[in-house]
Formats: structure tokens, C-alpha cells, sequence
């Protein structure tokens, strides 16, 4: 396992008022949706798109996703994703994620798995030379 020095990109995020629950709270489901912001992010940050990896035969399925859940959000909340790269990818990529509100409190704190895939053979693979040379420079 090679370890990078932590790679990570912030990305805002207004709370719309559909993603909210009956207790006015960010329903729990929509941060899937708040980390997906965050990695594509930090990708397009690295200056790599799902829309590239996409057109040289890569998909990004997600095999894991976990949430600890700290405090709530609420509407018109404007919170960072703040989504890290711990370690170099293989077969997989893992980010690391963290929540937080405008007074900089942590809410919640994930981790979600992706496995790169060959689109043609539709089995897994070793990540692509574009995303690993990236991450390398940033180190």
C-alpha cells in the first residue's frame, strides 16, 4: 500500500430545501450525493473527469459506502465537502470524506470504495496512468 500525502479538495454545497426531511434535518441519503460533488470535484481538481476516464474505457463503480453521522444539517446551510486521498489507487480508489457547516463543525465523516473497471471486459483493472501520474505530482 503507497501512501500519498493526503490529497484533498473542498467543494460548497448549499442545502436545498428538497433534501430535507420531516425534522428539517439533510436527509441522510442525499450526503451519497453530496460525496459524489466532492470526488468528482477533486478529480476535475487533479485536472482528471469522469467523462474522460469514461471515453478511455474506465468505469468508477462504488463497491462500499459509510457514514458516521456527528450533527445535523439543515436548509440553505451552505456546507464543505472536504474530500481526501489518503493513499495511492490500485485496483480501487478510496476517499475519505468530512462535512462541515459554516461554523466549520464537523457533521458527518465517510469513506467511500470505488473499483476501477474495464468497460470493454467489465472486470476490474489497475487505475489508469492519467490518474496515478496526477497524484504523484501532488505529492
Amino acid at each position: 500500500m503507497y501512501y500519498c500525502s493526503m490529497y484533498f479538495f473542498d467543494s460548497k454545497i448549499r442545502v436545498r430545501y428538497g433534501e430535507t426531511d420531516q425534522m428539517s434535518f439533510v436527509y441522510y441519503g442525499v450526503y451519497a450525493q453530496y460525496y459524489e460533488v466532492g470526488r468528482v470535484e477533486l478529480l476535475r481538481s487533479l485536472g482528471v473527469t469522469y467523462k474522460e476516464l469514461e471515453k478511455i474505457g474506465y468505469a468508477l463503480p462504488v463497491v462500499n459506502l459509510n457514514i458516521k453521522y456527528k450533527k445535523p444539517a439543515f436548509y440553505d446551510d451552505e456546507l464543505t465537502i472536504r474530500t481526501t486521498i489518503k493513499e495511492l489507487p490500485s485496483a480501487k480508489i478510496i476517499f475519505h470524506y468530512e462535512t462541515l457547516n459554516a461554523k466549520n463543525e464537523l457533521l458527518n465523516t465517510g469513506e467511500v470504495v470505488l473499483v476501477f473497471m474495464n468497460k470493454k471486459t467489465g472486470k476490474p483493472c489497475f487505475a489508469p496512468e492519467i490518474v496515478m501520474s496526477k497524484l504523484k505530482e501532488k505529492l
